[in-house]
């Protein structure tokens, strides 16, 4: 089995450096690793802070350098051009922050995809550990949703999983070459969930994801308040243009068990003063998904101060003004 991993990558620093370095040592070797860089320039000017292609030049399989422009990178799309860079069994997406826990991630993700009982597995994601900078409410939130035990996910967990069925993340996440192009892929353009929209296409034809809780990378952010209105602005997006896979189940449940294990467990550890922090991340967190969710009544000039990704629009309607 060849697995190639396709890491897009934006002001390259330091822990991609030490991602490469820990790519080195997997126990499983990969056999390409393919970087989809936005801006040639920003590549060159982290190169002479950090020692990006020195650490590309002592990886033990070939790599490939793609530069692309901000203006045309795309959440699908630029990962499904890395995809079709590949000729390898497994595609592994991984992005430039995710740096592996052990040298056995890319095992445990090659393992997580082997047929077995049931329904083939198409995708295996793995387990993100906090840093050891992670606030404490961050710390829970990637215990809640990254659990110790892993899990394959089907068809018949939609009725008590819910939303969380169709849950997977490219920060990341391997998968089958051959599932990945009989399904199509990504669905480009997308704003955010591509790895979603595309675990509940895999999942709807019949096949399985797997949360492969053995394959750890150390992943967290320290959002604002701010930063997390403008994600959960394009995560709602993305729902609200894809009424076929979320129409059916509600975020906002799954968000609610989230919010309320978190404070019990600040009252636990005997930190109840950080509830008020708490409250205010949920109520930035909602009033971006609730605007999301409507984007469509709101004008374009609303729309590109609400999202974080604005090229995203600008793109979007510049072709549908050449149509």
């Amino acid at each position: 089995m060849k697995v190639d991993v396709i890491i897009p990558t934006y002001k390259p620093d330091k822990t991609f450096c030490l991602l490469l370095q820990k790519l080195r040592e997997q126990t499983f070797v990969v056999h390409r690793v393919i970087v989809m860089n936005t801006e040639e320039s920003l590549w060159y000017e982290a190169a002479e802070k950090y020692p990006v292609m020195e650490m590309l030049d002592r990886l033990p399989c070939p790599y490939s350098l793609c530069h692309i422009r901000k203006d045309t990178f795309d959440h699908a799309g630029t990962r499904m051009q890395g995809a079709m860079e590949s000729q390898a069994d497994i595609i592994l997406f991984m992005t430039m922050d995710a740096v592996p826990a052990d040298r056995y991630m890319s095992e445990h993700l090659v393992r997580a995809l082997e047929a077995g009982d049931g329904p083939v597995p198409a995708v295996a994601y793995a387990r993100q550990l906090p840093k050891r900078d992670c606030s404490v409410v961050e710390r829970y939130t990637r215990r809640f949703n990254y659990p110790k035990t892993g899990r394959k996910k089907t068809k018949a967990d939609r009725e008590t999983l819910g939303i969380k069925t169709f849950f997977c993340s490219d920060v990341c996440a391997a998968y089958r070459r051959d599932l990945f192009l009989e399904l199509g892929g990504f669905v480009a353009p997308a704003i955010f969930n591509e790895d979603m929209l595309f675990a509940a296409k895999a999942i709807e034809a019949g096949y399985a994801v797997v949360y492969a809780a053995r394959a750890q990378v150390i992943h967290s952010h320290n959002y604002t308040i701010r930063q997390q209105f403008h994600r959960n602005f394009d995560l709602a997006v993305s729902q609200a243009d894809h009424p076929e896979v979320f129409s059916g189940v509600r975020s906002e449940s799954e968000g609610i068990k989230l919010v309320t294990a978190t404070a019990r467990h600040l009252c636990r550890i005997h930190r109840p003063w950080l509830i008020f922090g708490l409250v205010g991340q949920c109520a930035g967190k909602y009033a971006g998904y609730f605007l999301g969710k409507r984007y469509r009544k709101l004008s374009k000039k609303m729309i590109l101060k609400l999202t974080s990704n604005p090229d995203y629009w600008h793109r979007l309607w510049s072709e549908a003004d050449g149509k």
